[in-house]
């Protein structure tokens, strides 16, 4: 008995002692440091936050865009959180530094985008010892499950997450789950939702009713047609008083109603409105004095709008709130004529971006009209293409008038300027044409055959002067070899030096109206400085993915698809390994107007403080 009484005692005493030792609210069990102190662990906070940052830097993501969106272009993003979940073991200071960087930006990647991937594609098939050949199971919807489980038994864990993002398959298809697990993340900004949830789908109601009113600090969100009885409510019901962005597309709404629900939310700063909305005219953009007015912005984008024309943006900036914030516009098949654009930055001071998409079938007019003129503009995209039906191509006299603006001087900030026109560089580097009687052309006027020669040596001379040495790429004066070819006066192959106006570095963005898919082409102006002496340059026009594999000190990386939707490795240069594997998606040039991870679930793994859960979602 005495022995047995005993053994019942310890039992006893150390259930006692079990409470006591619980620290943040984490469980024993999960404890497993190292009792031994070490200079790392007084390292400051800042220092760990920084040093944590390089071991998974896609926790520094604070950006607003989905999964797919904000990838990383190279390395392992479920490795990095494996690593970074490893450091939190390491001690209590640097596990309290480590979690709130795992924690506060969330991504449940669906594979490694490495090597590891092969292995852990195996052991997903191998259920049962009789089963060598069974359907694997998604890991990214056991993530979600495990990450769950993990924030709603730790409130101190789901108060550290502000995002949270997933591929598309899983929010399509893990409704129920996601909803069970924004319900507990109170300071959620961003979570990547549903195609249903934006057009008010029924099967998304329970996740939108707690979205709606667990989640107080969205900053974002998207309303499209079908969502017009949701977003009418948001004028009553005073939720997401911090949101920041907001997508409006093809909403049937009263102007009034519109007002009313934009002046609910006194933190937005950014609107992409459009789709044919029937409430997007020039009232809406007037200022009234029975309704609310339409909220000062930083960025604004209005797409498929015909009915907005330059008055309505010009009314709505005549407002000293608006103008004075407002720093990026795109237009995108808008009522917003070419022409027009001038009003429009006469009245922005301080717009800094300016992109504009339009499709046109008459020519640019030909009466006089004022330069485009702004001394705070930075980047503009002018993206004129000809209508398909128009039988002569006529943007190329819009891109005259963009060509008069920049040599005119009248956008002294500009850096970045897109164009649909190949020729647009040659505009900017016209040379002028010889005096009458300049040696050469007989005292007269230069006759056929002269003129077709002095054009190809003018040619060739701007093109060697342009792409200069194989080192530089460069000019920084007449070329000596082109100079002794060249019969026409040495002042007309300096003409074509960088253009008058020109007064700060510009990239040239260009391309062919006739192969939108096609990569931009990069065309780099260098104006001369009186400061330090240094003579004015132009690079040659060459494809943008040759600049930027010149410029990078990385060798170049092969990548070859498996037809499984993964990439073979491929052997790379001398004294390297294979390169490529089941990473690495490049940005692609595209259309558009600027051009611009991942362990299993089956293995085991040492759990941590951190959390119920966290070794496997992260993992």
């Amino acid at each position: 008995m005495g022995f047995l009484k005993h053994i019942r005692s310890r039992s006893k005493l150390k259930n006692q002692q079990q409470p006591e030792a619980q620290v943040y609210g984490y469980n024993t069990q999960f404890n497993n440091y190292s009792s031994r102190p070490t200079a790392a662990g007084f390292l400051p906070p800042n220092v760990l936050n920084l040093l944590f940052s390089y071991v998974c830097p896609h926790t520094l993501d604070e950006s607003y865009l989905s999964s797919e969106e904000s990838m990383e272009d190279d390395g392992c993003m479920l490795c990095n959180i494996r690593d970074l979940a490893h450091c939190a073991m390491m001690n209590r200071a640097w596990a309290e530094a480590a979690e709130k960087r795992l924690y506060h930006s969330v991504r449940l990647d669906t594979v490694h985008y490495c090597e590891r991937e092969i292995e852990l594609s195996e052991k997903r098939k191998h259920h049962k010892k009789f089963d060598r050949n069974g359907d694997p199971k998604d890991p990214t919807q056991q993530r979600l499950k495990l990450f769950s489980q993990t924030v709603r038994s730790n409130e101190y864990l789901a108060s550290l997450v502000n995002l949270l993002k997933m591929p598309y398959m899983t929010r399509e298809s893990c409704k129920a789950d996601l909803a069970r697990t924004v319900s507990v993340l109170p300071n959620l900004r961003f979570v990547d939702l549903p195609d249903g949830f934006f057009s008010g789908d029924a099967s998304t109601h329970t996740l939108r009713q707690e979205l709606q009113y667990r989640c107080a600090e969205i900053r974002k969100m998207k309303y499209l047609s079908g969502a017009e009885g949701s977003f009418t409510q948001l004028a009553h019901s005073r939720m997401w008083q911090n949101l920041e962005s907001l997508e409006l597309s093809g909403l049937q709404l009263d102007a009034d109603v519109l007002l009313y629900v934009l002046a609910s939310f006194p933190a937005l700063r950014s609107i992409k409105i459009g789709g044919n909305m029937s409430c997007l005219t020039d009232e809406v953009m007037t200022p009234n004095p029975n309704l609310p007015p339409f909220p000062p912005l930083t960025r604004l984008s209005i797409f498929q709008a015909p009915s907005l024309t330059a008055q309505g943006l010009v009314n709505y900036l005549s407002r000293p709130e608006t103008r004075e914030v407002l720093a990026s516009l795109e237009l995108n098949t808008t009522g917003v004529l070419a022409q027009e654009l001038h009003l429009v930055l006469a009245t922005a001071p301080r717009l800094t971006h300016l992109s504009v998409y339009e499709s046109i079938t008459k020519a640019f007019p030909i009466s006089p009209v004022p330069p485009l003129a702004s001394h705070a503009l930075r980047s503009l995209a002018l993206e004129i293409l000809p209508d398909h039906h128009s039988a002569n191509p006529v943007s190329e006299t819009y891109y005259n008038y963009l060509a008069s603006s920049l040599l005119s001087g009248a956008l002294p900030r500009l850096r970045e300027c897109y164009a649909y026109s190949p020729s647009l560089p040659d505009l900017l580097f016209s040379p002028p044409l010889p005096p009458f009687g300049a040696p050469g052309s007989g005292g007269g006027p230069m006759d056929p055959s002269a003129q077709v020669m002095s054009s190809r040596f003018s040619t060739l001379s701007v093109a060697s002067s342009r792409t200069g040495s194989s080192s530089t790429n460069s000019f920084h004066g007449p070329s000596s070899s082109m100079s002794n070819l060249n019969p026409l006066p040495s002042n007309f192959s300096r003409g074509r030096n960088v253009p008058p106006g020109v007064r700060s570095p510009l990239a040239l963005y260009t391309k062919s109206p006739a192969a939108p898919e096609l990569e931009w082409s990069l065309t780099t102006i260098d104006p001369p400085s009186e400061r330090n002496g240094r003579r004015g340059s132009a690079s040659a026009t060459r494809p943008l993915s040759l600049v930027m594999n010149e410029r990078s000190s990385s060798p170049s990386r092969n990548v070859v698809g498996n037809g499984f939707g993964g990439f073979l490795a491929v052997p790379g240069q001398e004294g390297e390994g294979a390169v490529g594997s089941y990473g690495g998606g490049g940005s692609g040039s595209g259309g558009g107007l600027l051009s611009p991870s991942k362990s299993s679930f089956g293995h085991a793994r040492k759990q941590s403080r951190v959390g119920v859960g966290m070794g496997e979602w992260m993992g």
